[in-house]
């Protein structure tokens, strides 16, 4: 899975009545600036074989109609398939937003929230335990009820448990069961709680076959 962060910024310019827009500096008209040059990132700066995305998900402003306000907040999140690419974007993002803002006669700030959501590096399975994995599911399962996914932009925080130790991520699912499978964030997802029994089988052979195998490279006491 891709390696993600998260920003937030705030475009403030100068309120005033939507009448009289002269009076005013519309941080609104700057903000949707940066929201179309924000996806210029991808479209002529990226790498069309190497996966990006930057989305502005989150928009906040004014709460009349006929009111331009004083500010903007508005943030999202920026997705690649590699660390050196994630710091491309986040000073890019950052670049794009403060000097879209000026043009506009705005000022901006960026926070990349590093405190309480740190840029999540991408999720890489250990390739000893991949083939690891595929032995004991297949001898579980069938080779024919294991499929190799593609990669995701997800992102994952588990690969900061990864940067330590050898990590293997994994899925279940039961396709037939509840017909179409929907996202993490719709609101008609629901937990397939079929596949529990056999995703705790799974697991739990996973490490015995694992200890098995590698028994006698542990000491005794």
């Amino acid at each position: 899975m891709a390696g993600g962060g998260f920003f937030k910024a705030l475009i403030s310019g100068k309120g005033g009545h939507a009448a009289i827009p002269r009076h005013s500096i519309d941080p609104i008209l700057a903000a949707s600036n940066v929201i179309v040059s924000l996806q210029h990132l991808i479209s002529r700066e990226a790498d069309p074989l190497n996966s990006q995305v930057v989305i502005v998900a989150k928009f906040q402003e004014g709460g009349a109609f006929n009111v331009i306000p004083d500010s903007v907040t508005m943030g999202g999140t920026f997705r690649a398939f590699s660390v050196e690419r994630l710091m491309q974007l986040k000073q890019r993002i950052e670049e794009v937003i403060t000097r879209q803002a000026v043009v506009q006669r705005c000022n901006a700030t960026v926070d990349f929230l590093s405190e309480g959501e740190p840029i999540c590096p991408p999720t890489v399975n250990n390739m000893h335990l991949h083939r690891h994995f595929l032995k004991v599911v297949q001898d579980m399962l069938g080779t024919c009820r294991v499929k190799e996914v593609q990669p995701t932009m997800g992102a994952e925080d588990f690969a900061f448990y990864q940067e330590a130790v050898p990590f293997f991520f994994l899925g279940m699912v039961n396709e037939g069961s509840h017909g179409r499978l929907e996202s993490l964030y719709s609101p008609y997802f629901r937990v397939n709680e079929e596949v529990l029994p056999l995703g705790a089988a799974l697991h739990a052979s996973l490490a015995v076959q694992y200890l098995l195998e590698h028994q006698k490279n542990v000491s005794p006491l």
